[in-house]
């Protein structure tokens, strides 16, 4: 297309850099004249550095693309402020009009550059500042007459933004009406309550190398696990704070307050508290009123649960006062606010601390909500839990009473729902064990049912990692509930799973399995547990899956199709790792040998076999390379999961290993065959393309000591890497590596490494993300590495439970699905506007969050992609209440 982009990478780094220290020195001089007191006030306010950055770069793209058309001609006898020649009627009254003008491109490229665009007047216009002008390069045929002053219209064109920007800045920090009426607090978190968007996180980059909040779950983790575990055990504290006060024991665990109402509707999610989007969709058809769906071409309607039943992970990555807010509160009271007078800061002493005119709990008549932590909530010892959770009295509009991390809740009809903690190790402490194995000797009938509802299903979890976990659970389900133990729910697994018992001879001890983690993480795969078929010596048999495990297949290929588009950090690692490896075989001075090959067959042979002998030689005489490849090696055997035996984890381990070392020595050669130098050239048409005839370049060289060239040197040389390469790989080749300076060589691998790190992004992703696509769909393997890569804000749902007056136990499970043909496009809704229903009704009449037709603030900014209108059952079925537990007699035959 004619451009040279060589010289505008040159250009473009000069003026960018320049262009950030000018804007830099203003802010400061700036600042200073406010801290005098000779501004406003708002001019304290500090300036975005990203501004300033964004600001720059189109600064120095707009002055390379005028290079590109223009160049840098100083037009002689020519005056560029000329209003005849730049007047636009003018153009009109000429003898080409200017469909004419469009014909001819070239005449009009010759207009705009030398009339529109060009500077106004010369150097001797300006005499205070002409020691300061940057010259154009001399335009005329043969010689020309006398000495240019002309002022380069690069120069211009970017004194002119500079000059732009700083008016700007300074017209809208000190001046205006803006300035004498600062907008009032109230008015702000007014402005604020009114947006017209959530302000929702996106979902948790899992494989971001750059993510604070990762490195910080990490550390949480490490301090749990070597401290807390084992060691100090917040249940036993809850314990032992519960003994203090005499009779608070029971009470601080056990509710009955539901237990006298003749039928109930509650409602099961887990593992929210990740992207906003799908925490919210869930969210906002739980603060429904109703739901209306539609099965076998009848209506159904199930009304909003009056309890509401959180499994755990409550928020991602790590527990924190800004995790739970933002990612976990922030969805929930968008879809159902808090009452007017809540303040979020308020801690709860004694709890419940019921709304006024309520004496006691079982005649609030609004929902409710119970809570247990998971293994993420576990991260910081459960003390984020305990302050948000056991300390707070709402959750948006749900009311929470709880003050413990584990409790029991007794239902109507004769229905039970234990809530255990399991900490991080999978199991009830003694303390635990024990408030719920009186409960069942004491208060639990013969013929009640139970729902146990923990954070992690310990039958799939242990059929998986082939393991045993929660033997206090165990033996609280086998030996003292016997057979009423009706259902188990958990969340940890980020699916939907029921799994039901086939009928056979012996005592059941769990009817049905219920996982259902699907409350807003991203998704796991279904396909991974399709085998499972024994627990607790009974067989089981798979109801239900969502996603379908074709459907959850199918997802796994976005590992190789989409790895780096949803894990772009991942790159900075990634990057690192690949110029480990191939450190040391840098640089490769025989390369002639592969281009002089005349077939095609050929050059792949010199090729492959230069790859072959660079990785020999990495093998024999490197230092670095083979440090870094000895500790990847460790690292990616020791990443592959436990279940598998040693030798197949080390095999896997090499075959991974082996293709980044294969793709990192086919990059390395690739880079090294494609040498070029530009910073040479720079050099040689400085002179020429920028001429400094009052010798500004020289007084800045004396001024800064010799910093001012020594930059652009090193400059060049960080940023033009086939100038440095040609020429120290030349050095080297000749004269060895002992002939560079210790500077010269780090400039030279910075320069490798800078270029490399940028070729080799896209293959370190693709290789690791094909890997994790072989080991999830083959080997069944990597189900939370290879789902979380993917960050799938789809497939969300939630369990909705009916105890009718029957006393039979009806199960729906709701899930926001919109069938696509492929499963990456959108079912969760990514756009949300203000619903004017809840507006409009808000303001007519004043009333509790839950007694609203319109609850929820935001609704979807399509219609048809709005949960309430995509939600479908995915799953139903019914527990009676009549069924009495299975034991075989002595005979054989079967007693009910």
């Amino acid at each position: 297309m004619g451009v040279d982009m060589r010289m505008n990478l040159s250009l473009f780094l000069s003026i960018y850099l320049s262009s950030i220290l000018f804007l830099l020195f203003f802010h400061i001089v700036f600042l200073g004249l406010w801290y005098l007191g000779l501004i406003s006030h708002l001019a304290g306010r500090r300036p975005e550095i990203l501004t300033i950055l964004q600001n720059c770069a189109v600064i120095s793209v707009a002055c390379c693309v005028f290079y590109s058309h223009c160049g840098n001609r100083a037009m002689l006898g020519q005056r560029p402020f000329d209003r005849k020649a730049s007047n636009w009627f003018s153009l009109w009254k000429e003898r080409k009009t200017w469909l004419a003008k469009l014909l001819h491109m070239n005449e009009l490229k010759d207009q705009v550059c030398s009339s529109w665009f060009a500077p106004v007047g010369s150097a001797s216009d300006y005499p205070l500042l002409s020691k300061w002008v940057i010259y154009g390069e001399l335009a005329c045929n043969g010689s020309c007459p006398g000495s240019s002053d002309e002022i380069s219209p690069i120069y211009s064109l970017w004194a002119t933004f500079i000059g732009l920007y700083i008016a700007n800045y300074v017209v809208e920090r000190s001046t205006g009406w803006a300035l004498t009426h600062p907008l009032p607090v109230e008015e702000y978190e007014k402005l604020k309550k009114n947006q017209m968007k959530p302000d929702f996180l996106d979902m948790v980059p899992w494989y971001s190398g750059t993510s604070a909040d990762l490195f910080n779950t990490v550390f949480d983790l490490l301090v749990s696990v070597t401290l807390f575990v084992g060691r100090f055990d917040m249940r036993m504290m809850q314990a032992a704070m519960s003994r203090v006060h005499e009779g608070a024991h029971e009470h601080d665990l056990f509710y009955d307050h539901l237990s006298e109402k003749e039928d109930l509707w509650f409602d099961f999610m887990a593992d929210t508290g990740d992207g906003g989007n799908s925490s919210y969709a869930v969210a906002r058809l739980l603060a429904q009123p109703s739901l209306q769906l539609t099965r076998d071409d009848s209506v159904v309607t199930l009304p909003r649960g009056d309890l509401l039943l959180i499994g755990g992970d409550l928020a991602y990555p790590n527990p924190s006062e800004f995790t739970y807010e933002k990612r976990f509160f922030c969805p929930f009271e968008y879809a159902l606010q808090p009452p007017a007078w809540y303040k979020p800061n308020h801690i709860a002493v004694d709890k419940p601390e019921l709304p006024e005119g309520i004496p006691e709990l079982k005649e609030y008549n609004g929902p409710q909500c119970f809570l247990i932590p998971g293994n993420h909530d576990w991260f910081d010892g459960l003390n984020t839990f305990m302050r948000y959770i056991c300390h707070k009295s709402w959750l948006g509009g749900w009311f929470m009473p709880q003050k413990k991390s584990y409790f029991a809740l007794q239902l109507p009809k004769r229905w039970w729902v234990f809530g255990l903690d399991l900490s991080l190790h999978s199991g009830i402490d003694v303390y635990q064990f024990k408030f719920f194995s009186e409960l069942v000797k004491n208060k639990i009938g013969e013929n009640d049912s139970v729902i146990i509802m923990t954070h992690e299903p310990h039958w799939l979890l242990d059929w998986y990692w082939n393991g045993a976990s929660g033997e206090n659970v165990s033996h609280l389900i086998l030996d003292y509930l016997k057979g009423r133990c009706k259902l188990r729910i958990a969340g940890d697994l980020h699916h939907y799973m029921r799994h039901s018992c086939v009928p056979s001879e012996g005592p059941v001890h769990v009817q049905h399995l219920l996982v259902n983690g699907c409350g807003g993480a991203f998704l796991h795969p279904t396909h991974v547990f399709s085998n499972f078929s024994k627990f607790y010596g009974k067989t089981y048999e798979c109801k239900a899956a969502y996603p379908c495990f074709d459907d959850s297949s199918r997802i796994a290929l976005g590992n190789i199709l989409k790895f780096r588009k949803k894990n772009w950090q991942f790159d900075f690692i990634g990057g690192i790792i690949y110029f480990i490896l191939v450190f040391s075989t840098f640089p490769q001075c025989e390369l002639d040998h592969i281009l002089q090959d005349d077939s095609f067959s050929g050059h792949l042979r010199s090729f492959f076999g230069t790859v072959w002998s660079a990785f020999v030689y990495v093998l024999e005489y490197s230092s670095v390379s083979l440090a870094g490849l000895l500790i990847l090696l460790i690292a990616a055997i020791a990443f592959v999961p436990s279940k598998l035996a040693r030798k197949k984890r080390a095999i896997i381990g090499i075959l991974h290993v082996s293709a980044h070392l294969t793709a990192a020595l086919i990059l390395m050669l690739l880079l090294e065959i494609g040498y070029h130098s530009l910073y040479q050239w720079y050099q040689s048409v400085e002179i020429e393309h920028f001429p400094d005839p009052t010798g500004l370049r020289s007084r800045i060289e004396q001024w800064t000591f010799g910093l001012y060239p020594a930059c652009i040197k090193y400059l060049m040389s960080a940023f033009d890497v086939p100038e440095v390469m040609a020429v120290t790989r030349s050095n080297i080749c000749e004269n060895g590596i002992q002939s560079l300076s210790r500077g010269g060589a780090v400039i030279y691998y910075a320069s490798v490494f800078l270029y490399f790190w940028v070729f080799s992004t896209p293959v370190v992703s693709l290789v690791f993300g094909s890997y994790l696509y072989i080991c999830i769909n083959w080997l069944h393997v990597h189900f939370d590495e290879a789902f979380s890569s993917l960050r799938i804000a789809n497939y969300k749902s939630f369990t909705r439970f009916h105890i009718n007056c029957d006393g039979d136990l009806e199960v729906f499970t709701l899930a926001v699905d919109k069938t696509y043909s492929d499963p990456f496009d959108m079912q969760v809704p990514k756009e949300w506007k203000l619903d004017l229903d809840w507006d409009v009704e808000g303001k007519q009449q004043q009333q509790s969050s839950y007694r609203r037709k319109y609850p929820s603030k935001w609704c979807a900014s399509a219609g048809q992609q709005d949960p309430v209108n995509t939600v479908r059952i995915v799953d139903e079925f019914v527990i009676r209440q009549t069924e009495k537990p299975d034991f075989v007699t002595s005979n054989g035959s079967v007693s009910h």
